[in-house]
């Protein structure tokens, strides 16, 4: 497989997400399409979207529920991939779906791998393969990023760093959709800052690329620590998605 297989894969997961066709991400103009219903979609998205924008950096592509679509014209009118998933701009798209009782959720960047530079980084600890059969006792707040319990049906493989018997680290990847599994990473407090996250993640993302899936990566634009893991395994930003949900929805998380 290749970068530009990687991303042709994930432009093509995106348009299914999205409701429309890969070439409408690589498109000169903003696009703005229905959101519907998609067995093939990422199962964690929950369709269809009140509003999805994505953008691979040529365009912006939002996918919209029915009677949010002009909302979203409106607001991609005169918009560019470059400033309009950014302050001020976002104030702007908040107003325009205030009257819905909606706002502004999610912000997010997704890296792949660059094959050029992926390769497995050291680590001073043991390292051990682990499958779906190993994780039933790791379903447990420290290792939230790495496994979902929620959603632990599509958690399939994994990568934990051993100080001793004791698990330290541990990098596991969800089978999102059809081609693409997404990888999250943890370790424990006392034992960050020495290379263990991104020793689990450029390990598993071989492991991955083994099986014959993609390797992805996500993180929100203020995780520093995050981006800088992504960048020391071998990976690259690919696209950003910004997400509308309601506000029943962001006040229920913003309790939690």
């Amino acid at each position: 497989m290749t970068n530009r297989e990687m991303l042709d894969i994930a432009m093509r997961q995106s348009a299914t997400d999205l409701g429309c066709s890969p070439t409408d991400l690589t498109a000169a103009e903003n696009i703005v399409v229905r959101s519907v219903k998609n067995d093939k979609a990422r199962i964690y998205l929950e369709l269809p979207f009140i509003c999805n924008m994505v953008s691979y950096g040529s365009n912006i592509v939002a996918s919209a529920g029915e009677g949010f679509e002009d909302a979203a014209r409106e607001y991609l009118s005169n918009a560019d991939p470059m400033h309009s998933f950014e302050t001020p701009s976002l104030y702007k798209l908040n107003r325009a779906f205030e009257p819905f009782g909606a706002a502004v959720c999610f912000m997010a960047e997704f890296w792949l791998p660059d094959l050029s530079v992926l390769k497995e980084q050291p680590c001073r600890y043991e390292l051990r393969v682990l499958r779906k059969d190993g994780f039933a006792e790791l379903y447990k707040p420290e290792w939230s990023n790495a496994l979902c319990e929620k959603r632990s049906f599509a958690d399939v493989l994994g990568v934990g760093a051993y100080d001793g018997g004791k698990l330290v680290g541990l990098a596991g990847c969800s089978a999102d959709c059809e081609d693409m599994w997404q990888i999250g990473v943890d370790v424990l407090p006392e034992y960050r800052r020495c290379g263990i996250a991104s020793a689990l993640t450029s390990h598993l993302a071989l492991l991955i690329l083994d099986e014959g899936k993609v390797p992805f990566y996500c993180c929100a634009w203020c995780n520093i620590r995050s981006a800088r893991n992504a960048v020391k395994s071998g990976f690259r930003p690919a696209w950003n998605e910004m997400t509308v949900k309601s506000m029943q929805f962001i006040d229920e998380l913003n309790k939690s």
